[in-house]
């Protein structure tokens, strides 16, 4: 039988304000966010789970605590980054009793901004950087590599994480448009800013290229020099490229460009191999 949610709360009071010790503790369920994601209700159920250590303080009645338990458990997708600043917000208006309706629709309106803001952040920006730096150490056979890409990219979200849950709790509904007053601009930064650090990286690291020598007495014919006299990594770039027009013009997904470039390296190698030369270094 479906619980019915009333319009508001039984009990009116506005609740004491949360310790520091509850907010962290919801801060660190938060990374649970997703561990019952699924395509009826999104991250409900991880939300609630972030949340319910907040929402008992705060509903002391248990008709209020079912209520309020329930309209969270209503369907939820944000990112899972930066999912302690909707939570910080909800739960100021809980402690407050505002009416179920307000609560329901600022969690909509809260959650949805932070997908464009948060993949701008993090999947264009902070993992390039980061993988940058340790892929460099990566390839010098520096074993801390991949433990400084985890601390970096796990410190920068979690100081982020906490620090959300602090400020939008305390500022409440405003945080709405402190943070979206400038999203577009600051989306648009970040994602140039990826654009740029992941282009450095194709032409830093971009290590294709060709190995064919052309005999020619006591000085063969390098290609590789050739192409490097017109334009150094021409081939990481031409492939890059190639990528782009697939993905953007044709519509390919980035398996099919994965299969190609596989289908790419092992064609040549056999081809280099036949031929008794390195076609691809």
């Amino acid at each position: 039988m479906a619980y019915n949610i009333p319009e508001q709360y039984k009990n009116l009071t506005p609740a004491p304000n949360l310790d520091k010790a509850t907010l962290n503790k919801m801060a660190w369920r938060s990374v649970f966010l997703q561990g019952s994601f699924n395509f009826e209700r999104m991250q409900a159920a991880g939300w609630l789970y972030s949340i319910l250590p907040g929402l008992e303080k705060i509903h002391t009645d248990k008709d209020d605590l079912a209520a309020s338990m329930s309209h969270n458990l209503e369907f939820f997708n944000t990112h899972p980054f930066l999912v302690t600043f909707v939570m910080g917000i909800v739960l100021s208006l809980e402690q407050g009793k505002a009416d179920i309706q307000t609560i329901r629709a600022v969690r909509v309106a809260a959650m949805g901004p932070l997908g464009g803001i948060g993949d701008a952040l993090f999947w264009f920006t902070l993992v390039p950087i980061t993988a940058g730096l340790s892929a460099n150490l990566a390839l010098d056979g520096n074993i801390i590599a991949p433990f400084l890409f985890l601390a970096i990219f796990n410190g920068a979200q979690f100081a982020l994480r906490f620090w959300l849950m602090h400020w939008s709790y305390r500022v409440g509904t405003d945080a709405i448009g402190l943070l979206t007053a400038n999203a577009k601009e600051f989306t648009r930064s970040a994602s140039l800013l990826g654009v740029f650090v992941v282009g450095a990286l194709t032409c830093l690291y971009g290590g294709t290229s060709l190995g064919i020598e052309i005999a020619n007495g006591d000085s063969p014919i390098n290609i590789q020099h050739i192409l490097d006299g017109i334009l150094p990594k021409l081939i990481p770039l031409s492939i890059t490229m190639l990528l782009y027009w697939l993905l953007a013009k044709k519509k390919w997904t980035p398996i099919q460009c994965i299969g190609l470039l596989l289908a790419i390296g092992i064609i040549c190698a056999g081809v280099g191999h036949y031929f008794g030369v390195t076609f691809w270094a």
